[in-house]
């Protein structure tokens, strides 16, 4: 009996003596990157971004040329109470192959009209055919991007409130190639109503089932829908400025 006791005891160490490092090692792990999830019913705000090549700024601060006549447009959907940003990113003329020593080439960066800054989000490159490419989908954080030049990845502790809080000014999407390294087309978030329309009038917001509010809430397919179409037309506009 004894025997059989013993026995029991050092099979229970041992397994606690495999357990205990795998413990340790999970405990350690970094916090799960993004994960790719359903558009939320809901968003807290919205941006789009009309990317030029003439607008690159490298690392030292210097304005750089881009890929001459690529350009891109950037929606982003923010939903910042759930940590979702939805994004629908079309190029145009965008050439060659992606290269970032992020884990992709696509970012928003916390950085101000004619100024680097650090990638805080990653988005999947676009793919296509010819000379479109295009990539949509939603993503959850906490957020990744595989940079972390002083050993903290660049997308730690990031959040998308940072990005409401100044309505976006304060931010920039591109995309990289290797030919431009710093950038192929670059453009500041703009933000763009989504859900309502601010119309200072009680009279449409009783209608839309909020009293007094100034706010008329339409649905939220029609909004985007209408904004997308402006922005295609503020695109083209300044393509054909750009040639």
């Amino acid at each position: 009996m004894t025997t059989q006791k013993t026995h029991r005891r050092s099979t229970r160490l041992a397994a606690l003596a495999v357990a205990a490092p795998l413990a340790v090692m999970a405990g350690a792990a970094p916090a799960s990157a993004e994960t790719e999830v359903d558009r939320p019913d809901t968003f807290t705000s919205a941006y789009t971004v009309m990317a030029t090549p003439d607008t690159i700024i490298n690392n030292d601060g210097e304005a750089v040329p881009g890929q001459d006549g690529a350009t891109g447009t950037f929606t982003f959907m923010v939903n910042s109470d759930e940590e979702i940003i939805c994004y629908d990113i079309t190029l145009e003329g965008v050439t060659g192959e992606y290269e970032s020593p992020a884990k992709t080439a696509t970012h928003i960066h916390e950085a101000t009209a004619g100024n680097p800054g650090p990638p805080r989000i990653s988005f999947p490159n676009p793919t296509g055919e010819g000379d479109t490419r295009t990539s949509s989908g939603c993503l959850q954080g906490p957020f990744t991007t595989g940079l972390a030049p002083e050993g903290t990845d660049t997308g730690d502790g990031f959040t998308l409130a940072q990005i409401e809080a100044d309505g976006g000014s304060g931010f920039s999407a591109d995309t990289h190639t290797a030919e431009f390294a710093a950038g192929a087309v670059r453009g500041q978030l703009q933000e763009i109503p989504v859900g309502g329309v601010d119309t200072g009038a009680g009279g449409l917001a009783t209608a839309a089932g909020e009293s007094g509010s100034g706010t008329a809430v339409l649905p939220l397919a029609a909004t985007s829908l209408g904004l997308l179409a402006a922005a295609g037309v503020m695109l083209r506009r300044r393509v054909g400025a750009l040639r």
